[in-house]
């Protein structure tokens, strides 16, 4: 089957560039003959029509040529040597003319000579070509399109997953759910017998990065069922009914291979709520109606379970999440410690790294990170070691990787003045004084002033406690942190700069989330603003925006004088790690400690 469909795609294709390379050929032999039949006009004078009349009127025309079928005129005027030419603007009415001149008594020479073949087929060739090339186009659109042979979509996209479950680390829990699918796609008969309905679909959902389309091939991989795997944007068309005619044939070519696993990652490209809108939403809503089709479609009796992936489960349609279509929803989350270090050793495992280097250690301070993250770490350090020509991966390496991934490239060449080298010292020993004396933030690891990715320098914090709450106290006191590099610059440079951007911007999302999302203003209470359209905002009273905005700066406010205070009592620290990054551009955490000890 599978050669069958390989060999009608390959036939496809060889008509498709047939009919680019025929229309090709076509327009160069237009060109050609166009280039081929004027190339004698650039060395011929022309003559207006009106002068043509005149010159006619007085006698002075000696002979004109002209071809049938053509409105260009070749014409001999008499005591001049060269020919002229000269177009009319209708064959006809220029016939009349010279007949009444000629009954007038005005004679000259009037050769008529047939089309030649050439001309013939250049102008024919030109009148076909509109339609020649709509044919060529409408062809290759619905053949790039995939309705042409049934089937050329999904190209080498049926296969058995090599993935198993001991690929998968960090996800114990959600494994465990999901092998009962595995069980369901194994052995269906011993569910059925039982009365039991097996699930048409499972939702996978969490953040980018954690782990979503691995633990699809994953299932496919343990119960050794084929892996059709497709995104969700590859449905999305300009053309009206092409998405739907994907999702058909998605389905078509499951039914023939079941019992297998139909993967749709980034499913909220079509699987987003319906509207009443035209143009493209209207074909994403035909899509998505065809998916709910499809899914309610196939019986029991056909063993396809359909896995879809997405890290915004809020933007999908009611409809696909009731049971009967995708009947479990699975979260998968962002690793905890134990995962990490799973998920290192197994990306570990192709690395050459010295004995040094403790994978504990790393994921201690990797809290937060996916697992496409690590992974990341883990080839950048690999890189970064060949770069060093070292033997092994290092510690060094590592640490370098992690800053390359989270802060960005380090660019030791730029050149930078003195001035912005002592703002931006200040700045960031602002941040660095001022988490120190806050209780809730993370301990510093490294301060440094080398520019790196678009930030001029960096403050990094020790990631070494997996946080599933954050509270109001600890929420304040970041903002604070936030606001002590702006602080510093206002204390000791008794001026301002467009450094604290980001720092900025994040503390004034902080501080909106605290009012809007988390009902954490003493004022306004525990109600929920976000999102909220403006009639439903009218619900809790007049001006509420106003409200909002002043609680939103009374929190920023707050910190800000918060950062000021720390640093005017803790003017020495601050003085002595900006002196200290100025003369050796980083501090590590044990020369920061030390500081303070």
């Amino acid at each position: 089957m599978k050669n069958d469909e390989n060999k009608k795609n390959n036939k496809a294709k060889k008509i498709l560039v047939g009919l680019i390379v025929i229309l090709a050929i076509l327009i160069l032999s237009i060109i050609l003959l166009s280039v081929y039949m004027n190339k004698d006009k650039k060395e011929e004078t022309e003559l207006a029509y009106t002068d043509l009349i005149k010159e006619i009127s007085n006698g002075n025309i000696e002979k004109i040529e002209m071809t049938v079928g053509s409105t260009t005129l070749k014409v001999k005027v008499k005591d001049q040597e060269e020919e002229k030419t000269s177009i009319v603007p209708s064959t006809e009415a220029f016939m009349e003319m010279i007949q009444q001149k000629t009954e007038d008594g005005k004679e000259f020479e009037l050769i008529q000579k047939p089309r030649s073949v050439i001309s013939q087929i250049a102008t024919t060739l030109v009148n076909l070509l509109p339609t020649f090339i709509m044919l060529a186009l409408f062809i290759m659109i619905f053949k790039m399109q995939g309705l042409g042979e049934k089937g050329k979509v999904y190209e080498d996209t049926e296969r058995k997953s090599k993935v198993r479950f001991d690929d998968v680390a960090g996800l114990d829990e959600e494994k465990e759910e999901l092998i009962e699918i595995v069980d369901f796609l194994k052995t269906p008969e011993k569910f059925t017998k039982m009365g039991a309905k097996i699930p048409k679909g499972v939702l996978l959902y969490g953040k980018p990065g954690t782990g979503k389309t691995l633990i699809a091939k994953a299932i496919a991989g343990e119960a050794n069922v084929p892996f059709i795997s497709m995104s969700g944007s590859e449905f999305v068309e300009m053309f009206v009914g092409l998405g739907a005619s994907r999702v058909r044939k998605l389905f078509d070519k499951a039914r023939k291979l079941a019992p297998c696993i139909v993967f749709i990652d980034e499913i909220d490209a079509i699987g987003s709520r319906r509207t009443s809108s035209t143009g493209a939403e209207s074909e994403n809503n035909q899509t998505l109606n065809q998916l709910l089709v499809e899914m309610d479609g196939f019986g029991s009796e056909e063993t396809i379970i359909v896995l879809a992936a997405t890290n915004r489960p809020e933007m999908l349609d009611k409809a696909l999440l009731r049971p009967g279509r995708f009947d479990r929803q699975v979260t998968i989350p962002i690793p905890d410690i134990k995962g990490r270090l799973e998920i290192l050793k197994i990306h570990a495992k192709d690395k050459k790294l010295a004995d040094e280097v403790n994978l504990e250690s790393i994921a201690e301070d990797t809290a937060g990170f996916t697992g496409a993250e690590l992974s990341n770490i883990l080839n950048e350090s690999a890189i970064i070691a060949t770069i060093n020509k070292h033997d092994e991966i290092e510690n060094d390496d590592i640490e370098e990787a992690v800053k390359k991934v989270t802060v960005g490239l380090e660019k030791k060449a730029r050149v930078i003045s003195d001035k912005d080298k002592k703002l931006t010292a200040y700045h960031e020993a602002g941040h660095a004084v001022v988490s120190r004396y806050l209780e809730t933030q993370a301990n510093i690891k490294e301060v440094s002033i080398i520019p790196r990715g678009v930030a001029g320098g960096y403050t990094m914090y020790k990631t070494d406690e997996d946080k599933y709450y954050v509270s109001k106290t600890e929420m304040q006191e970041k903002l604070i942190a936030l606001l002590g590099g702006r602080a510093a610059e206002q204390l000791v440079l008794n001026d301002i700069s467009t450094g604290a951007s980001n720092d900025i911007e994040v503390a004034t999302k902080i501080a909106r989330d605290m009012v809007t999302k988390y009902g954490m203003s003493d004022s306004l209470g525990p109600i929920d603003f976000q999102g909220k359209e403006p009639y439903e905002m009218q619900l809790f009273g007049e001006n509420i925006g106003d409200k909002i905005g002043l609680e939103v700066k009374a929190l920023i406010d707050i910190a800000y004088q918060g950062a000021q205070q720390i640093l005017t009592e803790h003017r020495d620290k601050l003085d002595t790690i900006a002196l200290t990054l100025l003369e050796r551009e980083k501090i590590n955490e044990e020369e920061f400690n030390r500081i303070f000890e």
